[in-house]
């Protein structure tokens, strides 16, 4: 029996001895990096993983779930007693995938245009493209955590380069005290997104609310 070092083979690779080929071999598959994007806000169980990828069959769900635990991109495990069931999680590498994910959202966001009659939604969707537009208002002086909130949902966003106490986004608010609180809507976001419109002129115009006592809140506001 043939041996293999490091992940496995996708059974569709390119067989091109490039690093962009081998990337896509991982995660080029249709819904990989949909999942990752849920992934990267912590460990999911299966059906809520189902609920925030729609469109997407079990069948689907569950092979594609199955080549990243082959590929090493993501592992299920038992979460703490007394939860019961089964948590699928980013492994390290998987969680490498963040800077990638945030380029390939910024290249996306001018194409975002109006949401379509079919087009799904969920508030911590615009994690990605929002925590870059943050991090690029901080200059030096970044609040750690910041809670977004938006007419469909509320998420959080730890805006340290490699986030160790928690993942980089996450639905709800922090458990902990956020260095600031953004109210606004998906207008706003897409225009955030694709850097039409910078933070600080979006809250001196009222189309985002900077609520929060630290002092990059009170920066965003000129107090």
């Amino acid at each position: 029996m043939q041996s293999h070092a490091g992940p496995s083979r996708s059974r569709r690779s390119y067989d091109q001895f490039c690093a962009l080929a081998r990337a896509l071999d991982s995660v080029g598959d249709r819904w990989t990096l949909l999942i990752v994007r849920e992934l990267l806000a912590g460990p999911r169980r299966y059906t809520d993983l189902h609920a925030d990828l729609p469109g997407v069959s079990t069948d689907m769900l569950a092979a594609r779930l199955k080549h990243m635990e082959a590929e090493g991109l993501a592992e299920r495990r038992r979460p703490p007693r007394p939860a019961t069931g089964h948590v699928y999680e980013l492994t390290a590498r998987g969680r490498t995938l963040l800077p990638a994910l945030t380029a390939l959202a910024a290249w996306g966001a001018p194409a975002l245009g109006k949401p379509r009659p079919t087009d799904a939604v969920r508030a911590h969707w615009w994690a990605l493209p929002l925590r870059e537009a943050v991090r690029r208002s901080c200059g030096g002086d970044v609040p750690g955590v910041v809670d977004v909130v938006l007419p469909e949902g509320t998420f959080h966003l730890r805006l340290d380069d490699e986030p160790r106490s928690g993942p980089a986004y996450a639905e709800g608010p922090a458990s902990e005290e956020a260095g600031a609180r953004l109210e606004l809507d998906a207008d706003a976001c897409a225009a955030l997104a694709d850097g039409s419109l910078a933070l600080a002129d979006a809250v001196a115009a009222g189309t985002v609310r900077a609520a929060g006592s630290g002092s990059w809140a009170r920066k965003l506001r000129g107090e």
